[in-house]
């Protein structure tokens, strides 16, 4: 690093737990970019007040958003996606020349790719979300892009899992429905909340109940192997961590910051 490095930041509460840092700094220096990734520890009540800050330090570039500031982040971003439009959420924002700064949402079509090089095909298959928060609805909405046949989402915050919901069948191209945790029957299970993060937290669905030939992913990056994963792997089912969404997401994000199409 040196006066000229360019700076991207990862912003989160809590903040040990993500890869994008080191990951993407790796990636900077694999290109050839005199950047680096750096992690901000940020509550959500003085969110604002710091993306008020760090658009006036001209040397920051980017920002990486994870929990919880992913839908407070959007309102910072004077354009963005059609996808990150439609979910009102952001998880990366980048300044554009003319200093406005432009937001997308790519949660979704990472771990749809970790998905497809695993071996999973979403064409018709039935799948169940656990958390619509901005993970959640991000993966939802890949989901649904991608040709999933069925689509359940669950969420302790019934008016928000209800909302995606809605906006989801809007588009016409499968059926989704508000539903229990319950994972019987689905070919592919998502972890989009925290719980996992915790030893002490509770399993999201029961796994006891999970198919022996179904796909079960965890967004969750720490710890690597979540017990929701440990639990499907031993009863047979494939799995994919955070770890694996992070191989492709760390190019997506790497390509936006940087000013490549997306």
């Amino acid at each position: 690093m040196d006066g000229e490095t360019r700076l991207h930041l990862c912003v989160g509460d809590p903040i040990a737990q993500v890869k994008s840092p080191e990951g993407l700094t790796r990636e900077f220096s694999a290109r050839g970019v005199n950047a680096a990734c750096i992690p901000a520890h940020v509550s959500s009540d003085d969110f604002a007040r710091f993306m008020s800050v760090i658009k006036r330090v001209t040397n920051i570039d980017g920002v990486v958003i994870t929990v919880p500031h992913k839908f407070a982040a959007f309102g910072h971003c004077e354009r963005a996606s059609g996808r990150a439009r439609f979910l009102s959420a952001v998880n990366v924002m980048r300044r554009e020349r003319e200093g406005d700064w432009f937001g997308d949402m790519t949660d979704g079509v990472a771990l749809l790719a970790a998905l497809r090089a695993c071996g999973f095909d979403p064409n018709g298959a039935r799948a169940l979300v656990v958390g619509a928060g901005g993970a959640g609805s991000a993966v939802a909405l890949a989901l649904v892009e991608a040709g999933i046949g069925e689509l359940a989402v669950c969420d302790t915050d019934a008016k928000r899992c209800d909302s995606v919901v809605a906006r989801l069948n809007g588009l016409g191209a499968a059926r989704v429905r508000s539903a229990s945790a319950d994972p019987s029957g689905y070919s592919l299970i998502v972890n989009a909340t925290p719980v996992g993060m915790s030893p002490t937290d509770p399993l999201p669905v029961d796994a006891v109940r999970i198919d022996q030939r179904a796909f079960v992913a965890d967004l969750i990056t720490r710890p690597a192997t979540t017990p929701l994963l440990e639990c499907a792997r031993r009863g047979g089912a494939l799995v994919v961590s955070g770890g694996d969404m992070f191989l492709p997401q760390k190019t997506i994000l790497a390509d936006f910051l940087l000013g490549s199409p997306n």
